[in-house]
């Protein structure tokens, strides 16, 4: 049974210390809870966020076939089972067939610790920047399955998952509606340049053409490495955006958690007043 539910998205500063980030993400997951979240999304690489070499030493291999979660996803997973509550870990580092190329992976984890799914991020950011931003993800990136569209169930009804990127892409947005999904996991580490200009466009045009509630969780801020160099900087602004596009809640400066309710009723009667999804041709 789906019901009006409180959730959150986290806005946090990773960098390359994972236990640093993780005692930081720890302490953010139960400020949600106390302030009351049953849902909480934490933003893309939000473990681990400095060379693109990390990744490599942090990727865990996923708990399937009686196998036992890494130090990271356990961890993560006595969390959402001492708190009751439903975790979405955007960016997480997986093992792939490569492992020189783990995935880059949105996994849900339910509120009695176990991993309920595991999407793949698709769209790989390989941009040069004006400002000098330069990133060539694929050079280190597994990319996911084009084919799938993964839905999780959650206390509030279906949970589309995706990754950053994904979210410049709406075709990835109406194949998850398609399959059920009422909101959108858009965990994010966007860049400054590109964020001051797109980010909350974006976000609201996803909400909007999809009828749908977005939760965005997000990096913030400059990410300086435990040696003191990193130049690389995330815009933040983690945002929950209702199905008429309207900025529900939304992170400031720094650290915090944005909460607001996705209430599937609200999705309905969106979705009935203006039947643009059932107007669809193309």
């Amino acid at each position: 049974m789906t019901e009006a539910t409180r959730v959150g998205v986290v806005q946090m500063t990773s960098n390359d210390e994972v236990d640093r980030n993780l005692d930081i993400a720890e302490r953010l997951v139960r400020r949600g809870v106390k302030d009351g979240s049953r849902l909480l999304v934490l933003p893309e690489c939000f473990a681990s966020l400095g060379r693109e070499e990390d990744k490599f030493a942090v990727a865990e291999t996923l708990p399937v076939d009686g196998l036992e979660p890494g130090p990271i996803l356990g961890r993560c997973m006595d969390w959402a089972k001492e708190l009751g509550v439903e975790l979405v870990l955007g960016g997480f580092w997986e093992t792939g067939p490569d492992e020189r190329h783990p995935y880059n992976a949105c996994l849900h984890v339910d509120a009695t610790g176990a991993l309920r799914a595991a999407y793949r991020k698709i769209h790989l950011f390989d941009v040069d920047l004006a400002d000098g931003t330069k990133l060539l993800e694929s050079e280190t990136v597994g990319r996911g399955d084009p084919a799938q569209a993964v839905v999780t169930d959650t206390a509030f009804g279906k949970l589309g998952l995706s990754v950053c990127y994904d979210l410049r892409f709406p075709q990835l947005y109406f194949r998850l509606v398609d399959a059920g999904a009422i909101a959108h996991a858009i965990p994010a580490a966007f860049t400054l340049h590109t964020g001051k200009d797109h980010w909350h466009v974006l976000q609201r045009a996803r909400a909007i053409e999809t009828q749908s509630y977005v939760l965005a969780a997000a990096q913030f801020g400059r990410h300086v490495r435990a040696d003191g160099t990193g130049h690389r900087v995330s815009y933040g602004h983690a945002l929950v955006v209702d199905p008429w596009g309207t900025v529900l809640a939304e992170c400031g400066e720094g650290e915090g958690v944005a909460i607001a309710t996705v209430d599937p009723a609200v999705v309905e009667r969106v979705r009935a007043q203006l039947p643009s999804l059932r107007h669809r041709r193309l």
